[in-house]
């Protein structure tokens, strides 16, 4: 199943963050986040942003989400210079409380997709569809209090999917997860991406996450941040590989300079 807008476009630009600087006002004074950015993210490609606490990740995701103006430079969505937040930008963040409760799993979806202007025979066919993707289909008539956490991700995770976005915005959405749910919807996230040509630009602070589930990884650094690199991890086999143990190395060293990496995860 690929999407209408990446399946025939695969390669397009999607995105383009271009010598971004972005900052905030704090008792009136204006105090710099990010320094300069720059990087693209082609249709149908997995895009990592991967940095110490505080090196500007969600920063920059708020921003293409269309939640922050940048001071200096420039975000193009498709052809669009910092539009506004839109269903072309759909997002999934870590907190579990992202579901209307008063809605049923299924509600939830056909709610996203009927607000977008899709008829109520249709939202119904993709919400399922999108909900069966995500291994929920005995849960449709759930609310949300009845669901764990990865479940409650799980149906965030088809919600965002069944509007068909140009891009799929993530921020730490398995961070607040036990490591082995995280682990399995690390990789069932992987497998759908894959299957669906999903365009993903996804916050970690995760170095074996980044390289699991990137194309490619945007390392930050300073604060001030900027990019330090930006590292392809296409075509992986898995964990056990030569290939993914050396990009993995090269994302500590590169996070090494800042001193604060551990164990695969740093703070």
């Amino acid at each position: 199943m690929r999407t209408h807008r990446d399946g025939d476009r695969r390669g397009e630009r999607a995105l383009l963050v271009d010598r971004v600087a972005i900052g905030y006002r704090r008792r009136g004074r204006y105090v710099p986040a990010v320094e300069e950015a720059g990087f693209e993210v082609r249709r149908g490609e997995r895009i990592m942003l991967l940095g110490p606490s505080g090196s500007g990740k969600s920063t920059i995701l708020k921003a293409v989400a269309g939640f922050l103006r940048p001071s200096a430079g420039r975000i193009l969505v498709g052809d669009r210079e910092s539009p506004g937040p839109g269903p072309d930008r759909a997002c999934v963040f870590q907190e579990f409380d992202q579901l209307f409760p008063w809605r049923t799993v299924l509600g939830n979806v056909v709610h996203a997709l009927r607000v977008t202007g899709v008829d109520r025979a249709t939202a119904r066919r993709r919400a399922i569809e999108h909900l069966e993707l995500m291994g929920l289909a005995d849960a449709l008539d759930s609310h949300p209090h009845q669901l764990s956490g990865g479940m409650k991700q799980r149906v965030a995770i088809a919600r965002a999917l069944a509007v068909d976005p140009l891009m799929l915005l993530m921020d730490e959405p398995f961070g607040a997860l036990d490591a082995q749910t995280r682990g399995r919807l690390q990789i069932e996230l992987a497998a759908i991406t894959r299957r669906t040509d999903a365009t993903l630009l996804f916050v970690t602070h995760s170095i074996d996450e980044a390289t699991l589930l990137g194309d490619r990884v945007v390392v930050l650094a300073g604060r001030p941040s900027r990019v330090a690199e930006i590292v392809d991890v296409s075509g992986l086999d898995g964990p056990d590989t030569p290939g993914f143990a050396e990009a993995r190395n090269r994302l500590r060293s590169l996070l090494a300079e800042e001193g604060e990496v551990l164990d695969g995860v740093y703070e």
